[in-house]
This record gives structure tokens, sequence and C-alpha cells, in this order.
């Protein structure tokens, strides 16, 4: 299959790209060059604007053309523009932030907690721009919106689309270290002590290569067009428990303690912003009944590479790199 990439260079993109060409497909990556991915030599590159694709891509006419970072009712609107009618099908990642559970997460909605675990079906967030505040993810969040992706996606049929909604991603080279602070405190101590509430959220994650496969499954699968698919572990364990998981594959000899917000280090708390009796516990029959869909790393061993992976961030060959 002739498969087109907008991103690929980034965090689950490369584990994409590397396995559809072990899978023989022909692959072409479009990014702005500003990543060094080391992406295999049979996958071509193109530089160009990813949020406005060169012209000239429409030529390649692909079997799939997959969006790794569409962001805005915008972003999904142009590459609609650019591929309908040039490209066979579509894949568009998208992320279990369209719940309302999230939004009820972050007290940006009223309401009880929602049935868990989330299936593709449950209701998705009324608010809408869920990062206008945050200025510190690195790309512009005012009109970000994954539910405005969807939607847009989804009111047209001349491209069938296939939607992926990742959960929390971990493994090496995660742009956000979301074990860092973690690994930081096992360093320093024999306990960490977790807000009472937050030791008790559910968050479903996902190991890098696993995710990677059901972007593959969705992008290689004929039957995945026009459908929506979960990602993540089967199971979701509480915060206290994904800790002690952690500190056992880092041989962390530690305890885990939660205590009442006021006795938590001011850089480890969370503000009051947060309802943690809303747990984001996203459902993955879907994927697995449908497509297929199985992880390809033990559990243990894809903790152990993303702690390997950050240790190497702290060593002095690697600062100073």
């Amino acid at each position: 299959m002739k498969i087109l990439m907008l991103g690929g260079t980034g965090f689950t993109g490369p584990h994409i790209v590397r396995r559809l060409d072990e899978l023989g497909h022909q692959v072409t990556v479009v990014h702005r060059g500003e990543t060094n991915a080391d992406l295999p030599a049979g996958a071509r590159e193109v530089l160009g604007d990813v949020a406005d694709p060169p012209q000239e891509l429409r030529k390649l006419q692909p079997d799939v053309a997959i969006h790794m970072v569409a962001y805005s009712e915008a972003d999904a609107t142009r590459f609609l523009e650019m591929f309908r009618g040039h490209a066979g099908r579509a894949v568009v990642i998208s992320s279990g932030e369209v719940y309302r559970a999230y939004g009820k997460l972050h007290r940006k909605e009223a309401g009880p907690p929602d049935p868990i675990p989330l299936d593709e079906d449950a209701p998705l967030r009324e608010s809408r721009f869920p990062y206008r505040d945050r200025m510190d993810l690195g790309i512009d969040t005012t009109f970000y919106d994954k539910i405005l992706v969807e939607q847009t996606l989804r009111a047209q049929s001349e491209l069938p689309v296939t939607i992926l909604r990742y959960p929390g991603v971990y493994g090496p080279r995660d742009p956000y270290r979301r074990f860092k602070g973690w690994l930081d405190q096992m360093e320093a101590g024999e306990e960490i002590r977790i807000a009472d509430d937050y030791a008790a959220l559910r968050w479903t994650h996902g190991y890098v290569e696993d995710v990677a496969v059901a972007a593959v499954l969705a992008a290689t699968v004929e039957r995945a067009a026009g459908r929506t698919y979960n990602v993540g572990n089967p199971g979701a364990p509480t915060t206290a428990e994904m800790v002690e998981e952690l500190g056992r594959a880092a041989g962390w000899k530690g305890r885990v303690v939660p205590a009442p917000p006021d006795e938590i280090a001011a850089e480890y708390r969370f503000s009051h912003a947060h309802d943690f009796s809303h747990h984001m516990v996203m459902g993955t029959n879907r994927i697995r009944a449908e497509l297929g869909y199985r992880e390809i790393v033990a559990r243990e061993e894809g903790l152990r590479r993303t702690i390997g992976w950050e240790r190497a961030q702290r060593s002095p060959v690697s600062s100073s790199a």
C-alpha cells in the first residue's frame, strides 16, 4: 500500500513508520525537519508544513493518508480539502480527552461520574478548547479541540476516516516525561506521598510501541474505514498502583502513601481545578474484536524501557549532547 503520513517524527510516529516499512508498505512522511526521528531508509521524507501540506502531495494518490497532528477544526478542514478524491481513506489520531469524563475531571463540566470503562459511544465533552489556559504544551492551543476535529471528519462521507483515540502514552522519547516526577521522588527517598484523591484515580495508559500497532492496523485493515477506536492497555490501575508498579520495574524498595492533599509537597500537588472522582478508563474491546489488536510489549518490559530512557536523560553524556 502507498501510505502518506502528515507528521511522523514525534513520539508514536516513528514506530508507526518503521512497522509499516517492515510490512512492505511504501511510506511517505511529511514533516518540518525539526526532529531527528531516525526513520527507516525505505521511508520517503518530504519537508513541508504539516498544517498546510504541499499541493503536489495529491499526486501521490495514497491508499491511506494518516494525520498524526490534526489539532483543530481548521486542520481537519484543510486535510479534507487536500485529500478528498486523492486518497482511498484516512486515519486520524484523536484522544480520550474528547470524553465528557475528561471535562468533569478538569471541572469544566458538572455531574456525577460517567460509567466506566468509557467505550467509543460514551458521552463527549460539551465544553470546548480544553487547553486555552495552557502555555506549556509546545503548540498553539487557542483552537485546539479534538472533538471539533472528529466532528468535521464525520460530517462528510467522501473520504472514509478511521479515528483512533489515544490513551496516556508512555515510553522512550515521551515529550511529556510523564513518569519523571515519580522517578525523581524514588531517587530522593523511600516514601512517595500522593494526595489520596489522586492516588485513587484510574487512567488508561498505553506503551508507545503498542499504540503504534493500533495505528498500523487502522491503516492496513480495510474494515477499519469509518470506525472509531479507543486504544490502550486493558484495565487501568489507580495512580498509587501505577507508581508501585513503576517502582518495582525501577528496583525501588520504598512505599507509596496516600495522604491529605495539604500534606503533599507543593511541586507535586495538583490544584483544586481537578475532581479525581472522574476516572479516565477507556474500553478497548472494539479494536481487539474488530481488528485483532494485541499488545506486543509486555507491560513490565515497557516500563523498564521507559525508565532506562528517562535515566539516560540525566546522565552527563546525555545532558551535554
